[in-house]
């Protein structure tokens, strides 16, 4: 019988003695959450590597556990040989000893999640090259280079998913070594800044293309119209896009996606498509998640046809398009009845009517932001409180019109609301009346 161990968040100087017990009276040990533990030291994890439950352990999360050095993970290792799955985020002192200790003896392990550890290199990857590994994650990082795809590449045939975002060394060159793998599900790249049309293009027309369910290159402002045709054509199982940020995709390129039958979700922020793009999204149909906030060249028009197209819609996010009018609004209420949520913060024409809209018809709203909706009055949240009465989270920030004896009537079984009747700051790009504000530099 596997037993599971939660215990996370623990501060109290008797862990060590929790973690005895564990290590002698749980022999069947197999999930075990230490993160964010401060007080666990080297010495608490040598009674657990050497009392007898923890032979069997096959996940370990030391998330947040910065106290612990090398030898901490030389003392799991030499008691924990079976471990799977290794979770260690928010550790900024994680350093390529920690994990060379551990797969010495732990070669086991296939799945490694190691977000914000910066002082990982290359020397991780070539210690990891020993095991047999199927997921990789890695974010923040600037010291892996191209040398870890290198690595995956000849010792890691089955791996599954590939997450190394805004590691700032990674280039084409990654993408195009590991185009020959032939199961890779998952790629997420974002913020590797580097990452062009040169890298994007060779991966999908590679192996896994074909294969490939979702893909994130947000922020890879080098990837063009080229690469999303090229995604449009090979990657008939992906599921899950974003270009979020690609300022260089345009419409000739999303045009290319609305013949994707498997796509049901796509962000789009921050690029330079417009309604066309839209009118082409929504002939498919089974978009449930679309994203397409500050996206100056969209209209009411644009979301109107998306979403006669689109009756599953469950998420869309459309802030930051001051543009939009309540009739954006009343197009998602009307056609798409299973929002769960909408996000129309920064859109400052927006008025108590498209909130009407939405309580009229979207009973299964659980997630709502209005922040910066400066013509949103105490009306508003009266028919949020009739009409959507599964919704938990409520963003109000900047709405200098709605009370805070409103706040207090309508929202008080919310989960979460946050609210301020400040007026809306520069860098929304408007004033408290929703007049666009013209920034002109300064003279030399």
């Amino acid at each position: 019988m596997a037993i599971f161990a939660d215990l996370q968040n623990c501060v109290t100087r008797s862990l060590q003695l929790k973690a005895y017990q564990s290590s002698s009276s749980f022999p069947n040990l197999q999930h075990l959450s230490l993160a964010h533990c401060r007080k666990f030291t080297d010495k608490g994890l040598l009674y657990l590597g050497s009392g007898k439950g923890c032979h069997k352990l096959i996940y370990l999360d030391l998330s947040g556990c910065i106290q612990i050095s090398v030898d901490g993970f030389r003392n799991i290792a030499n008691g924990c040989s079976r471990i799977q799955d290794l979770l260690i985020n928010n550790m900024p002192s994680l350093t390529d000893r920690c994990i060379q200790a551990l797969v010495e003896k732990c070669q086991q392990i296939m799945s490694v999640v190691f977000l914000d550890s910066p002082h990982l290199s290359d020397t991780t990857f070539k210690a990891l090259a020993e095991c047999k590994l199927v997921k990789v994650s890695i974010e923040g990082n600037n010291q892996i280079t191209d040398l870890s795809f290198e690595l995956m590449s000849k010792c890691c045939p089955y791996i599954r998913h590939i997450h190394m975002a805004d590691c700032q060394k990674i280039t084409d060159a990654s993408l195009q070594m590991i185009s020959p793998l032939k199961h890779i599900l998952v790629l997420n790249v974002a913020d590797c800044i580097r990452i062009s049309d040169g890298g994007v293009r060779p991966f999908v027309q590679g192996s896994s293309g074909s294969k490939l369910r979702e893909l994130n290159l947000t922020n890879c402002f080098h990837v063009t119209d080229a690469s999303v045709t090229e995604i449009a054509q090979r990657c008939h199982e992906l599921t899950y896009l974003t270009l979020r940020h690609c300022e260089n995709v345009t419409d000739a390129g999303i045009e290319a996606l609305g013949n994707m039958s498997s796509l049901i979700s796509i962000d789009i922020s921050g690029t330079s498509i417009s309604d066309m793009s839209l009118r082409a999204l929504g002939h498919h149909g089974k978009i449930k998640e679309l994203s397409v906030s500050e996206c100056k060249n969209i209209s009411d028009t644009g979301i109107q046809e998306f979403c006669q197209g689109t009756k599953s819609l469950e998420y869309c996010h459309v802030s930051y398009c001051p543009q939009l009018t309540d009739e954006a609004v009343k197009a998602m209420a009307f056609h798409c009845h299973t929002l769960t949520s909408v996000n129309i913060a920064g859109c400052p024409k927006m008025t108590d009517t498209c909130i009407q809209y939405l309580a009229a018809a979207c009973h299964y709203l659980h997630f709502l932001d209005v922040s910066g909706c400066i013509h949103l009055t105490d009306k508003a949240l009266k028919y949020l409180w009739k009409g959507c009465k599964q919704l938990q989270i409520l963003k109000m920030l900047y709405c200098r019109n709605i009370t805070k004896q409103a706040v207090l009537k309508y929202t008080a079984k919310l989960e979460t609301q946050e609210h301020s009747d400040a007026d809306p700051p520069s860098w929304l790009g408007y004033d408290r009346d929703g007049n666009i504000l013209t920034f002109t530099s300064a003279p030399e």
